[in-house]
């Protein structure tokens, strides 16, 4: 019988992102202490969401899927 819904793919390896124009950072919200992994523009501070991080396996997952080593900055 036909499925009007797929599976969602999980897809593998590592994902890129330039770092010319693009630098990682968190998030945090100062109110609520949510915090959200991302990417912020160097040229004008926009803000790209990534993942919401709720835990280290979280930070974890989102350091590994970019290949992130050192610290990341975090903004409020």
């Amino acid at each position: 019988m036909f499925s009007g819904f797929s599976k969602k793919r999980k897809t593998t390896g590592l994902k890129t992102y330039d770092s010319s124009v693009r630098r990682p950072v968190i998030r945090c919200s100062i109110c609520t202490g949510e915090q959200v992994a991302g990417f912020q523009r160097i040229d004008d501070g926009g803000f790209e969401e990534v993942m919401l991080i709720r835990s280290e396996a979280d930070l974890r997952a989102f350091r590994e899927q970019y290949g992130i080593t050192g610290d990341i900055e975090k903004i409020y």
